[in-house]
């Protein structure tokens, strides 16, 4: 029987700290809807415009046939159908950006301009909108007009040299973390827009929002340590270059349990509840610095030790001794762990289909003026003739677009 969680109810009418700003997403897959998500939570109507015949592509991608990417990515949000590539999907997509604050593409750079709408006549048409421009390398760059997906920019930023073991190839992260990546840093650029506008007395503008420079980012000062060196580090799997021991230990169940002694502090307990004593005075590893060069014969020690417990009886004996360690959970572990259930983690939120989806609850948490569930994940143009008839549409005048394949 699947897990049940903390039913959370939709509530449309809600306050949120965003109510009252629009957001027009036109991109596709993920790093546009992370960013749209983030808004949507708490409270910016984000109108999805989607082509009318397939729609956004994480519609379908699909797991026992039910498109879980999009019932996660799509809530809270609002879907009309339109033909950006036919004249009267021009003029009703510039109608929509006269009253946006936020527009949202992911096209290749120079799609945008082919299709109708360069920049200068959408912040012409709006001066106020905040324009962000994702795309996988840049707006700007010799590589700016190559395709751009994360998979190419985790193995371009230098992610994937870095990632995995010495004696096997390089490793791709297992999800799209350059999109997800992108995607927050896309809501916190949004979000200080937003600020210079309304705060500042400032006007819109535009950003640049590439996958590769924010997953490069998140790699901390690897050009820094290179400019010294001159030296590449090598992969070292789940150890780290910078604090000594750090890893996953087999335990004598065959579960995992992951550690980190990142302080000097942490270490000694370690070494001092292990009964090894002499090797917080051993010259090999009596600073963080020697133990990452002499992890190679400090990890095995330490994995030794961890080897004779349990992983239940590990975590019971470390956390009364104060030692840095958490099991490594699988998605079966993580939907039973009482701390995930207690916080709500994890929720049910009603589904037509399937009548509840467990899916992350609303993040951050915020004391004063939270997020809230709104809607779940639209049908493909089910806002059309709600946001279409605010434009002064008839049914009739959806119904003839429609027949021309405009919505």
């Amino acid at each position: 029987m699947p897990k049940a969680f903390h039913r959370k109810e939709f509530e449309p009418n809600a306050p949120c700290p965003l109510d009252g700003i629009r957001v027009l997403d036109l991109s596709r897959l993920v790093a546009g809807n992370v960013i749209s998500l983030q808004l949507a939570d708490f409270g910016a109507e984000v109108i999805k415009v989607e082509a009318p015949d397939k729609g956004d592509p994480l519609r379908h991608w699909e797991v026992e046939g039910v498109p879980t990417s999009w019932k996660v990515y799509g809530r809270n949000k609002k879907s009309i159908t339109l033909n950006l590539r036919s004249p009267e999907g021009t003029a009703l997509l510039l109608r929509l950006v006269e009253d946006a604050d936020v527009l949202i593409e992911n096209f290749r750079p120079g799609t945008l301009e082919k299709t109708g709408f360069p920049p200068d006549k959408l912040m012409q048409t709006n001066p106020n909108l905040i324009l962000v421009r994702v795309s996988g390398w840049g707006q700007t760059g010799p590589y700016k007009e190559r395709l751009g997906f994360g998979t190419l920019v985790e193995g371009a930023s230098g992610f994937a040299a870095k990632n995995g073991f010495a004696d096997r190839e390089p490793v791709l992260p297992p999800l799209a973390l350059a999109d997800m990546t992108a995607g927050l840093y896309g809501a916190m650029s949004i979000m200080m827009a937003l600020r210079h506008r309304e705060v500042k007395g400032g006007a819109g503008q535009i950003i640049d929002l590439s996958l590769l420079e924010p997953i490069f980012s998140v790699l901390g000062p690897q050009a820094l340590n290179y400019r010294l060196t001159n030296q590449v580090d090598p992969r070292v799997g789940s150890r780290t270059h910078t604090s000594a021991p750090r890893n996953v230990y087999k335990t004598k169940d065959g579960k995992w349990i992951s550690l980190s002694a990142s302080m000097q502090s942490m270490a000694e307990r370690l070494f001092r509840l292990m009964g090894r004593e002499d090797i917080i005075t051993d010259e090999r590893f009596n600073t963080n610095r020697q133990r990452v060069i002499n992890n190679d014969q400090l990890d095995p020690i330490v994995a030794e030790y961890m080897a004779q417990f349990t992983l239940e009886d590990g975590m019971a004996l470390f956390q009364r001794e104060g030692i840095t360690v958490a099991p490594v959970n699988d998605i079966s572990q993580v939907v039973e762990d009482e701390h995930f259930i207690e916080r709500e983690v994890i929720v049910d939120l009603p589904d037509e289909d399937l009548g509840t989806v467990p899916m992350h609850n609303i993040i951050p948490r915020l004391s004063e003026s939270p997020g809230r569930f709104r809607r779940p994940a639209p049908k493909l143009g089910e806002h059309n003739e709600e946001i279409f008839g605010a434009l002064g549409m008839t049914k009739d005048d959806m119904t003839m677009l429609k027949n021309k394949d405009v919505i």
